[in-house]
């Protein structure tokens, strides 16, 4: 996406001394990464991840202890710790990184940086999700406990096509010895190059300084960042992000879904509550089944599919007379039409009364995951049908904001492979 205006009013991403784990100090390097932390189901993946390496990066971005405080002050001391040991170490040489995610027909690469915050009504970095405060307080005391950004967000941005500015850097780079290259448990590969070169650096940022972003994935730590940066005067490190830029001109994203699990709410009581007011009915499963009569449905309206019990259910076709004493009315018709603003509005907010709290709803990437978890405990898993990146893409450029937990661009990166220190 280009910005109108001069090069000022564009990304400004700057080079950085990465933190990087030392191949000897650790049993491999995909042992000590991790998915990022609102990826990480926990506890069982915390636990899992504490035991694939001592080092592993969890360790950081998900420290366990009693409370906020102890977290932040254990994750503060085990960095300190392990940068004393020489577990990780900084490069030499500032630079930026070009990352590649490679795994059976999906390649993606994009550039790793430093980048220049801004607020979103300066129209560079656009959101295009709601962020809950008590997240954000979360991720603040981490960053602020460690003094660094622990994992890189991911923005998208269209550049001009292949072999123009940043992109002729980024594949005549990739074409390189990597700094690292690991494979992790799901498949992919992962390869990381540092760009230091002063006229591929400058190549870089000259492109990227007449262009805007849409926040892909890390709303929440996006908002850490702008919230961390009033705490400082300027100028600071505060006043940067670590981020992933990939130009979905040539790496298009995948878009999926983020799922809700209902703790407290059975599914039998929301399948009552939710009849006469939608269309509910039963579909076959097993459960890649019911997802392809969720998709078919999905192309003709809102539509969720509901389980916790064994058994699928479509819930479907909406009262029109519920969406308008529901759904608020001073946004575009595409963003009352989202499935999840339907689903937080008319359903959980009117029909179940389930609060937004995470003791009653656990948002899971993983559709099976979230139907195990509501199996598990009780509870009503919620299963979404993704949204088109051209319906966020135009929502954020109007200034809209979607519910929270919308979407999942991806693939994500991994987490554990380059940080950025703020001392």
């Amino acid at each position: 996406m280009t910005t109108p205006g001069n090069a000022e009013h564009g990304l400004r991403l700057t080079p950085f001394h990465g933190l990087r784990y030392v191949p000897e100090r650790v049993g491999s390097l995909a042992a000590v990464t991790s998915p990022p932390y609102d990826v990480v189901v926990r506890p069982d993946g915390v636990d899992y991840l504490e035991s694939a390496d001592p080092h592993n990066i969890v360790r950081l971005i998900l420290p366990q202890a009693g409370t906020p405080a102890a977290r932040n002050e254990q994750a503060a001391r085990t960095l300190s710790d392990w940068l004393a040991q020489g577990v990780l170490s900084a490069d030499p040489l500032p630079g930026l990184y070009v990352y590649e995610q490679r795994k059976a027909g999906l390649l993606q690469r994009g550039i790793i940086g430093a980048l220049a915050l801004t607020p979103a009504d300066a129209g560079i970095v656009l959101p295009h999700e709601d962020v809950m405060p008590d997240v954000v307080t979360d991720r603040a005391g981490l960053m602020r406990a460690t003094s660094a950004n622990l994992e890189p967000l991911l923005l998208t941005y269209r550049g001009d096509g292949p072999g123009a500015g940043a992109d002729a850097v980024v594949e005549a780079t990739a074409a390189r010895e990597p700094l690292l290259s690991t494979v992790t448990e799901d498949g992919f590969r992962h390869s990381l190059w540092a760009v230091t070169d002063p006229a591929e650096l400058a190549a870089v940022t000259g492109d990227l300084a007449h262009r805007q972003a849409l926040i892909a994935d890390g709303h929440h730590r996006w908002a850490t960042y702008l919230r961390l940066q009033e705490e400082h005067a300027s100028p600071t490190p505060w006043d940067f992000g670590l981020v992933l830029l990939v130009d979905t001109a040539r790496y298009p994203l995948q878009v999926r879904a983020i799922h809700r699990m209902l703790r407290r709410l059975p599914l039998a009581e929301a399948l009552a509550k939710a009849e006469g007011s939608f269309r509910v009915r039963p579909v076959d499963g097993p459960l890649p089944l019911a997802l392809e009569a969720l998709a078919d449905a999905s192309e003709r309206g809102n539509a969720f599919l509901l389980t916790g019990d064994g058994a699928f259910h479509l819930v479907t076709d909406p009262d029109p007379d519920l969406i308008e004493r529901t759904v608020r009315r001073d946004r575009p018709e595409a963003w009352r039409r989202l499935d999840a603003t339907v689903l937080h509005a008319s359903l959980l907010d009117a029909l179940w009364q389930v609060p937004d709290a995470p003791e009653h709803i656990a948002y899971i990437h993983d559709a099976a995951a979230t139907v195990a978890m509501a199996e598990r405990h009780g509870g009503t898993a919620v299963l979404l049908h993704p949204v088109r990146e051209e319906v966020v893409r135009d929502l954020a450029r109007q200034g809209v904001t979607m519910p929270r937990k919308s979407t999942s661009f991806g693939p994500k990166p991994a987490t554990g492979l380059v940080l950025r220190s703020l001392g």
